[in-house]
């Protein structure tokens, strides 16, 4: 399962148990007005009967950050419908996913690389224990590569997903799961994107190898924090996706309101994607606003109850 999390958190673009006492009242939806510093929303008005939510995740998270708080149970409870980005419920979409992970043309990774960064990189597989060995990912896409190593630098031993965390409530309440988009077309973003410069991403993440203020860190630190301001800066200064960054996101982000509005219109909804993809004016709390909807932070806090 940690593989194909691990390969869902590649493809799932990236820009990155407590006691879960059921959530009976509306006490446990605690407004945050005055702070604008949440990863959960409340969508309503433009005619919704009902509200719907929208949650930021993070694709892989130490353990102890993967919880649901009352607040994000309440959505879940009140919800009729999750949409993730892809559908994380249909195994034969997500195990059709490896398909997507090898390069074409049988491209190897040692021909996107001059002979010095060829050798950093096996240097770095010799000397550091990986999930899969080097010679079994010589024609993995150098993006699938990067993602794997970035997972190995979070500061904890057990990792799991937000999406996942709230798949299995979910599926307890046999609830129907969607997708946003599929893995055929988040396939086709990476396609997008030249290997070489691929290539110079998962050379970048081997080089800040050890470093305390790697990537990965960053990210968790703010995703922690739930400022949007934050996520949103990180995400555009970040090198490996700057110039990608419409297609990465707002591109996406566009094409998702359509179907967000025909899904809440229809019944109460929960959206949970990406973090990166609410903050700013692409992004999709201001789209919808655009949109004509009332959007509410509301509070998330893992480690306390809100009652």
């Amino acid at each position: 399962m940690r593989l194909i999390l691990s390969v869902i958190s590649f493809l799932i673009l990236p820009v990155f148990g407590f006691s879960q006492a059921k959530v009976k009242s509306e006490k446990a939806l605690v407004p945050v007005q005055e702070m604008a510093n949440s990863v959960l929303w409340e969508i309503t008005g433009k005619g919704l009967k009902v509200p719907s939510y929208l949650f930021g995740t993070m694709h892989i998270l130490c353990a102890d950050d993967a919880r649901l708080s009352d607040s994000l149970q309440y959505a879940i409870d009140k919800s009729d419908v999750v949409f993730f980005e892809v559908d994380m419920d249909n195994m034969s979409e997500i195990m059709g996913l490896f398909k997507y992970i090898r390069m074409k043309d049988n491209v190897k990774l040692s021909d996107l690389m001059t002979e010095e960064e060829y050798a950093r990189v096996k240097k770095y597989f010799s000397e550091n224990r990986t999930m899969l060995p080097l010679s079994m990912m010589e024609r993995f896409k150098p993006y699938f590569i990067a993602s794997m190593l970035s997972e190995s630098k979070m500061p904890c031993e057990t990792k799991n997903g937000m999406e996942e965390v709230i798949m299995q409530e979910v599926k307890r309440q046999q609830k129907p799961i969607n997708g946003l988009e599929s893995i055929a077309f988040q396939a086709s973003v990476f396609d997008s994107i030249p290997y070489t410069d691929q290539a110079k991403e998962l050379l970048r993440t081997i080089d800040s190898s050890g470093k305390e203020d790697s990537l990965t860190g960053k990210m968790l630190e703010v995703y922690r924090s739930q400022d949007l301001g934050a996520i949103e800066k990180l995400t555009q200064d970040e090198a490996g996706i700057t110039s990608y960054i419409n297609l990465f996101l707002y591109d996406r982000n566009a094409k998702w309101i359509p179907i967000i509005e025909a899904a809440i219109l229809k019944s109460p909804t929960l959206i949970a994607v990406g973090a990166a993809h609410l903050p700013g004016s692409k992004g999709v709390i201001q789209l919808l606003r655009n949109a004509g909807y009332r959007l509410r932070p509301v509070k998330h806090a893992i480690n306390q109850r809100l009652m």
